[in-house]
């Protein structure tokens, strides 16, 4: 025979996407992938504020002449804790934002690329 194999039966190929709406193993693998790096990311950014917070109480706790010092006529640890603090709350918060935007960005970039790739597979 010279003809086309037209018997043979063909495995469909789905984009990315429908992997990952059906949740088939392949799809399962890349949101994982993507939770894994959110969640990275959380944990990073949660032990920098529990080492902040808990570390500067105990700062003043351990070394009272940074207790005792004054700034603007107010208590350092007020200042710090009181004051200062929370701007760096906002400044971590929004830095979490942009660093898990980027990582979905990435994500959705690696989705594209694969499907651009079996697509160029096909023909």
């Amino acid at each position: 025979m010279t003809g086309p194999r037209t018997r043979t039966v063909r495995r469909p190929r789905y984009p990315v996407t429908r992997e990952i709406d059906e949740q088939t193993g392949l799809g399962e693998a890349y949101m994982r992938s993507l939770l894994r790096t959110q969640l990275r990311l959380a944990v990073r950014l949660c032990l920098v504020l529990a080492i902040v917070v808990l570390g500067l109480p105990l700062l003043f706790a351990l070394v009272p002449d940074v207790r005792a010092r004054e700034v603007f006529g107010l208590p350092l640890p007020w200042v710090l804790l009181g004051g200062l603090i929370y701007p760096w709350f906002v400044v971590c918060g929004w830095w979490y934002v942009r660093q898990a935007e980027r990582n979905e960005d990435d994500f959705a970039d690696l989705v594209d690329r694969d499907l651009v790739d079996r697509t160029e597979d096909r023909s």
